[in-house]
């Protein structure tokens, strides 16, 4: 299947210092380019894949689970590690659960996390009936759009396949689980007025990790998908700080050249 237009996958190549971008369930790499490039002309290295079963079509992602998609930004984060000194890894919603797990499972070698907006549990009563509702129906309706900012539009999927669904719903309590081996410095963003992931995940998220360098910041202006939202701004200058703070020659001199 063809991708969608502006769900294609980005890769930029920079400097010593890497970014992994991960985005989010039914989404596609199109709510972060606007952020990927940011950090692209700053001198990064940067990737932003499109997860298996995202950028096309619903019926492509209901045949994929949470070890695909994991699968894909782990294999990226390995590329990374073997180009360049210093890695950091960023994710929007499901994307900031991938980032949660890199974290935890490649320790030292992830030099520092952002997530915007993490996913932490599926919600609603309708969680408790994936398992078997999955059988029954196909999908139910999309999450895409949550953006407060006029004129915006999310590249994403107007469907959920449930058993999608049913495995983010996994992979969510499995990466809960593994929330106190998380200890970099973490940079949590996070919007108040969220229709898609409550406040509440990321409350949980910051009670459980180990990290001690830890910085939360409110996206007052923005809805779900902050990085296409009012706030997106400040994520993306958030973001190039937190990198300029660990990484000194990113700090230092303004770019990732040279040192």
């Amino acid at each position: 299947m063809p991708v969608l237009p502006g769900a294609e996958p980005y890769r930029h190549e920079g400097g010593e210092v890497g970014v992994l971008l991960c985005h989010g369930f039914t989404g596609s790499p199109q709510s972060l380019r606007p952020w990927a490039e940011f950090l692209a002309e700053r001198g990064l290295t940067v990737s932003l894949p499109l997860l298996p079963g995202h950028g096309t079509r619903w019926q492509d992602m209901a045949v994929t689970g949470w070890q695909d998609w994991y699968a894909e930004v782990d294999r990226e984060f390995r590329t990374l590690g073997g180009e360049c000194r210093q890695v950091f890894v960023f994710g929007l919603s499901m994307g900031g659960a991938l980032t949660l797990r890199l974290a935890a499972r490649h320790g030292d070698a992830v030099s520092g996390i952002a997530v915007v907006n993490p996913a932490n549990k599926v919600h609603g009563p309708a969680a408790h009936a994936l398992p078997v509702a999955r059988h029954l129906v196909r999908t139910t309706k999309g999450l895409a759009n949550d953006i407060a900012k006029e004129g915006m539009d999310e590249v994403a999927y107007d469907r959920v396949p449930l058993h999608a669904a049913h495995s983010l719903r996994n992979f969510l309590r499995l990466v809960d689980g593994e929330l106190p081996q998380v200890t970099q410095p973490m940079l949590l963003l996070h919007s108040p007025q969220d229709h898609v992931v409550p406040p509440a995940d990321s409350a949980r998220i910051l009670g459980r990790v180990s990290s001690t360098d830890v910085r939360e910041v409110l996206l007052e202006q923005s809805y779900h998908v902050a990085t296409l939202d009012h706030d997106a701004e400040r994520i993306f200058e958030e973001s190039h700080a937190f990198i300029g703070r660990l990484a000194p020659s990113v700090g230092e001199k303004g770019s990732t050249t040279g040192g």
